[in-house]
């Protein structure tokens, strides 16, 4: 017996899917259920709170960066080990190409959708309303956000006609931070879980509604069709080009966007894997075959970057003996000369990439790429509020997705990889094994 599987989706980003979500979850935990997360699209920070959320950790699901079959693999193993899965969807429920009501069709997945209902009233029928008939999805519900008692919620539920209201969660008096990049960091939010917790209490879920929902377990999802099914991936599997060689990876409140499925990619490419930490001056650990640097936010911590003085020393001489190291937007910040940060400040960094990095006010560049390599395409995305000034020519460039514009620069010093552009290692391993091996991309 499989789970029951929904995916959590608005009509725009800010109408608090994650709040919801997270919430649905810890409700359900609280009672006893196995619940388990995932994150529609390229995301790092909504995962992070929803890894908080159902303790366990949070895949991405894309049908073009992550593939179709791939998707469904990470959906089944899924519902096979809980009691509830939910996916939340990015941005508004049909924006982007692939969008969310893409990936629930191509899954089979019933949509709940969140409407802010704080400013609203009797519209939400006709926002429920076309968010079910614009397209080819299945409307399993209404969880409105943000209502103010119950009149409120009363006038909702008449307005909704013959769409379910599934639950309702008042308006909260604390909400979780938000810079540039999205929400703060879950380490950084005060009392993170006791807001958790409260808002596994806040929601009011129509038992009724909820449990018929559960009884109408989803079926099925359709079977992969041979356009999607990623043959790379899949065949990769059983190779270990890494076998035998230790990977160092940053990782902590610096060097935090890192997608669980990239370290099981890297196992299964057989390397292990030694976390150090940059930020508290961690000095690259004794040995390491390969370094990854993910992205993260080196802006916020630029003071004490500058200052890991053991961190540069062993990241400088490890480039020196030609150990092949990746590095991916922040962490390609941290290797520059120099980091700006939001107030002008220029702080010193690593110096292994000629130029320096800007903070500044405005999106620099956001969307999903790809990267051709000899040993197939990477693909992954790209989203950052910094820019770097540089005298190296890229020696490879990406490519957006759909549009196939020029995308992010890929530079290349020595046996160092680096970009803004962030990898989804399992959408080609053999290419990222290749660069963990200091081979050109």
């Amino acid at each position: 017996m499989t789970a029951p599987a929904f995916l959590i989706a608005a009509m725009a980003s800010g109408q608090g899917k994650t709040t919801v979500t997270a919430a649905l979850a810890r409700h359900v935990s609280s009672r006893g259920g196995r619940v388990r997360l995932f994150k529609a699209g390229a995301d790092f920070l909504d995962a992070l709170i929803l890894e908080r959320a159902a303790g366990a950790p949070v895949h991405v699901l894309d049908l073009w960066m992550v593939g179709e079959a791939e998707c469904r693999r990470l959906l089944d193993a899924a519902t096979r080990e809980a009691d509830l899965v939910l996916v939340e969807g990015v941005m508004g429920l049909y924006d982007g190409t692939p969008s969310s009501a893409d990936l629930a069709h191509a899954l089979g997945l019933p949509v709940l959708a969140v409407i802010d209902v704080g400013a609203m009233a009797q519209t939400v029928g006709a926002v429920a309303l076309g968010l079910r008939d614009f397209g080819a999805i299945r409307l399993a519900g209404v969880i409105a956000n943000g209502v103010a008692g119950g009149a409120h919620a009363a006038m909702i539920a008449a307005a909704l006609k013959d769409i379910a209201l599934l639950g309702t969660l008042v308006r909260q008096a604390t909400t979780i931070p938000e810079r540039h990049l999205g929400l703060a960091l879950p380490a950084e939010a005060l009392d993170l879980e006791a807001h958790l917790d409260a808002l596994g209490r806040s929601l009011d879920l129509d038992l009724r509604i909820w449990e018929r929902l559960l009884r109408e377990n989803p079926a099925s999802p359709p079977q992969a069709s041979a356009a999607v099914t990623r043959l790379d991936s899949r065949s990769a599997r059983a190779e270990r080009p890494l076998a035998g060689r230790r990977v160092a990876v940053a990782r902590d409140p610096a060097f935090a966007f890192l997608y669980p499925a990239n370290l099981q990619c890297l196992q299964r490419l057989g390397a292990s894997i030694e976390f150090f930490s940059p930020l508290a001056d961690e000095p690259v650990p004794e040995g390491a075959a390969a370094v990854y640097l993910p992205g993260g936010y080196p802006e916020l911590h630029a003071a004490a970057l500058s200052r890991a003085a053991a961190f540069h020393a062993s990241i400088r001489r490890a480039h020196a003996q030609h150990v092949p190291m990746l590095a991916e937007c922040g962490g390609m910040m941290a290797l520059a000369d120099s980091l700006e940060d939001g107030s002008g400040r220029a702080w010193p960094m690593a110096g292994l990439l000629p130029g320096r990095t800007r903070l500044q006010s405005r999106l620099a560049a956001l969307g999903l790429q790809g990267l051709a390599t000899s040993a197939g395409e990477i693909r992954g995305h790209t989203f950052h509020y910094s820019t770097l000034e540089t005298p190296l020519t890229a020696s490879a460039r990406t490519l957006a997705h759909p549009g196939g514009g020029a995308g992010e620069a890929v530079y290349r010093v020595g046996t160092l990889t680096a970009s803004y552009f962030h990898a989804y290692f399992d959408s080609c391993p053999r290419a990222i094994a290749a660069l963990l091996l200091g081979a050109d991309p």
